[in-house]
Parts: C-alpha cells; structure tokens; sequence
C-alpha cells in the first residue's frame, strides 16, 4: 500500500483575523503525534512566485503511511476541531489526495 498526500487549499473570509488563521495553523500542527499513521505535516501560505494560487491564501499537506490512516484521521475528533475551525473562515477548501510511492 503506498503512502496518501492529503492537500487541503483555504480562501479565508475577508472578515477572518489573522489570530484566527494562526488558531487554525496551531490546531493543524496539534495532529502529529496525535492523530496516527500520519508521516509528515506542512502547512503555510503560498511562496510560489509563479502567482497562481487563485484565492487561495494557506495549505495544508499531510502524508499519511496508508489509505486507512487517511481514512481514520477523517472523523477523528483532533481533526474535526480543525475542519469546523477552517469551515468557519473559509470562503473556499478545496481537497485533492493522490497515492505517493514514498
């Protein structure tokens, strides 16, 4: 089974403070160690100069040792704090998980 790389891209409300956004980046952080079978966790805004983030204004990206992990993190109650914390502030999530052979 290979590894799963969970990208989570967030539009904030105009109206989010940036002490809510640090909130949110704190809880994300809170998983490792927490939430099991994940491998690594970055998140942050965007340092792309290329410019085409569209909106998006903070990922997340977890790598997780299996699609069972992926899938057990989902309803557990360290990352639901997470997900209602982003849901509201965001304007738009968007959500892409793809295998990775590492």
């Amino acid at each position: 089974m290979s590894n799963v790389i969970h990208v989570v891209l967030v539009e904030w409300r105009d109206d989010v403070s940036a002490d809510a956004q640090e909130r949110v980046r704190e809880a994300a952080r809170a998983m490792v160690g927490r939430i099991p079978g994940i491998l690594r966790l970055d998140e942050g805004p965007s340092v792309s100069p290329e410019g085409l983030e569209q909106g998006f204004e903070w990922g997340l990206v977890i790598t997780f040792d299996s699609e069972e992990a992926r899938d057990g993190y989902l309803p557990h109650p360290v990352h639901r704090v997470l997900a209602e914390q982003i849901g509201a502030g965001a304007e738009r999530v968007v959500v892409f998980d793809l295998p990775s052979a590492g």
